[in-house]
């Protein structure tokens, strides 16, 4: 914060100026604690700390608050999903379309206070609410507005044999999700000074209401992949197992028929984009939630730029990788639940394809990681609520591919018949665990490094020693290195530094050893190879990033739009029994596939940084 003209300057300014001012050989003591404090020393204040309980109490009642509402929604969801008597689709809606319209009328009075105070200095978060991130949620947002109208579209098919909420919620869901992307636009970057009991209980109520709006979509998405699953897993073989549809059709004719299976079908190939949607805005609010209050420093976050040049390998690689997907989805839809021959061969093919892409990215992300290693770089440690909930969130939902793999190499060890596709699906499981593993280091690491500017300004710090217009050690810069990039800005370094610094070539051993010394004795550290210093290294980071990138994009979409080897192999459904592994999947793949689209934002965070 900046102190007034006319303030006093406080105690540790004063002390400094008083020891550069001075040009005796000695400066003064410290003084000792039992000194008497005078009148114009600072006292520990302890409203500050009576302040921070009430706070912290708002926080703890509303994520308890926002907990209640989420259980409350998830029981709801899980009685409409097993037909529990009594509860219908309609009551759902209706507690969905409470919380959205409650959420709405929180948004505008938070817009239109913000509007009347715009002219006052506002706190930002400027790590939160990337550009690019609330672009992707826009795009998202917009198809998820198209899915609305398509379920406008089926309720007025059905209208016969529809209840009313059945067309107030897409219509209530899409004034949402305008009103909500204005909200992040505007508002993501915000720190609440004001209000904060009040915002912390509408921030987190929107936290969990996206939640919700998420498992939705989630449950009505798995409905259809598991109907769909049963109709085809008799054709490998499997006849023991049930495949009772759980129908919720409406008992009514649609009019035309055609275009209401059109929009039906339309639906549910729109879902991957609306889970996304609703876990990116629920991500967005919890940063917003975390910063209620917080305390700033004034260092800035260096803003992200994009540059295309210099990744032609990970971009080419990495789009070839896309449209292998691509071709691998559409042949793997068409064949499989065919005949048993050609969804064998379905299998087969998807489990080749993936175990070469998992190969090709552990590799990636482990030649990442060994640059990192080898190079002198500090991290980031300052509190960062957005680059927390990112680590934590590839972590967790990570954990749900995980237990799929686990899951799936357990049957296979204990199975007593293996028929030819399952020896794939063991190497894939096995590489699934292994390349999160590496991934999830590579992007913690990332995201935690220092800017390369700044790293730079280190380094020269290190290089240039000067003590009363003496050098401690000589300077040498060497050509390459440090050199190239040192050079340059000569003209930025300090008078004293100027004179001291040492522009010749081929100093002497002695002298480096000298430097070495002033700095703790400790050992130089081991240094990148030739071809991988400076913008080489930059280079080769942002292939690696890009490749990943494009790798988890091109593995998002196979689990989204329906190629789902984990129901399709029967194997797993033998050992555990149908239902155990149905459940298993139903609740870990939505992770997986979270986990995917969420590397990506964080790959493509690391590229621009880069």
């Amino acid at each position: 914060m900046l102190e007034g003209l006319g303030s006093p300057a406080s105690p540790r300014t004063a002390a400094s100026t008083s020891v550069v001012g001075s040009s005796g050989p000695a400066a003064c003591p410290p003084p000792s604690p039992s000194a008497p404090r005078s009148p114009e020393s600072p006292v520990p204040r302890r409203g500050g700390v009576r302040a921070s309980v009430p706070q912290k109490l708002a926080e703890t009642l509303s994520s308890q608050y926002g907990l209640i509402v989420f259980v409350a929604g998830l029981l709801l969801l899980l009685a409409w999903a097993v037909h529990a008597a009594g509860v219908g689709k309609s009551d759902l809606l209706c507690f969905l379309t409470a919380l959205m319209l409650l959420q709405l009328l929180w948004m505008l009075w938070y817009v239109g206070r913000s509007s009347a105070h715009r002219r006052l200095f506002r706190l930002k978060d400027t790590h939160a609410g990337a550009g690019w991130l609330r672009g992707s949620i826009t795009l998202f947002a917009f198809i998820t507005i198209i899915l609305g109208g398509l379920k406008i579209g089926y309720f007025i098919g059905f209208s016969e044999c529809l209840s009313a909420t059945e067309g107030v919620f897409p219509v209530t869901h899409a004034v949402h999700t305008l009103l909500q992307v204005y909200f992040l636009w505007g508002h993501a970057k915000d720190i609440i000074q004001s209000f904060k009991t009040l915002e912390r209980f509408g921030v987190i109520h929107s936290v969990f209401t996206n939640l919700l709006l998420w498992a939705n979509g989630v449950l009505n998405e798995s409905k259809h992949q598991l109907n769909e699953h049963k109709e085809r897993l008799i054709t490998l073989g499997f006849g023991n197992i049930t495949t009772v549809l759980d129908d919720h059709t409406p008992q009514c004719n649609c009019t035309p028929p055609t275009l209401c299976t059109a929009i039906s079908h339309g639906i549910y190939y729109l879902y991957p984009f609306n889970i996304e949607y609703q876990i990116l805005a629920s991500t967005m609010l919890y940063v917003l939630w975390k910063n209620i209050g917080r305390k700033v420093d004034s260092h800035q976050h260096q803003k992200m730029q994009f540059k295309s040049d210099g990744v032609t390998v990970g971009a080419v690689l990495g789009l070839t990788a896309l449209a292998a997907t691509i071709a691998v989805v559409v042949v793997y839809l068409i064949h499989i639940g065919r005949s048993k021959t050609k969804s064998e061969s379905a299998l087969i093919m998807f489990y080749l394809y993936a175990i070469t892409l998992l190969m090709l990215m552990g590799a990636a992300g482990l030649a990442g990681i060994r640059i990192y290693r080898i190079e002198e770089k500090s991290l980031d440690e300052s509190k960062n609520p957005a680059r927390k909930l990112d680590s934590d969130l590839l972590v967790g939902t990570a954990s749900g591919s995980w237990l799929i793999s686990w899951g799936s190499i357990l049957a296979i060890l204990c199975a007593k018949d293996h028929p030819r596709y399952t020896w794939y699906n063991l190497p894939y499981s096995i590489l699934v665990m292994v390349e999160k593993y590496i991934q999830n280091l590579f992007i913690i690491e990332s995201i935690h490094r220092e800017p390369e500017k700044l790293s730079e300004d280190i380094r020269t710090l290190r290089v240039v020693t000067v003590c009363s217009g003496k050098p401690l050690a000589s300077s040498c810069l060497k050509s390459g290195g440090v050199a190239g990039d040192v050079a340059p800005r000569g003209r930025d370094l300090p008078p004293a530094a100027k004179g001291n610094v040492c522009m010749r070539e081929g100093c002497g051993k002695e002298e480096e050893k000298q430097e070495e010394s002033s700095w703790g004795g400790s050992p130089s550290p081991v240094r990148l190879p030739r071809f991988l210093q400076g913008n080489a290294k930059r280079k080769v980071l942002r292939n690696i990033a890009a490749f990943l990138f494009l790798c988890n994009i091109s593995l998002w979409i196979p689990p989204a739009f329906g190629c789902r080897p984990e129901y399709d192999n029967g194997l797993e459904e033998i050992v555990f029994g149908f239902e155990p592994w149905i459940i298993v999947v139903n609740l870990a793949m939505p992770f997986s596939i979270f986990y995917r689209m969420h590397a990506a934002a964080s790959l493509f965070e690391v590229y621009c940084n880069i």
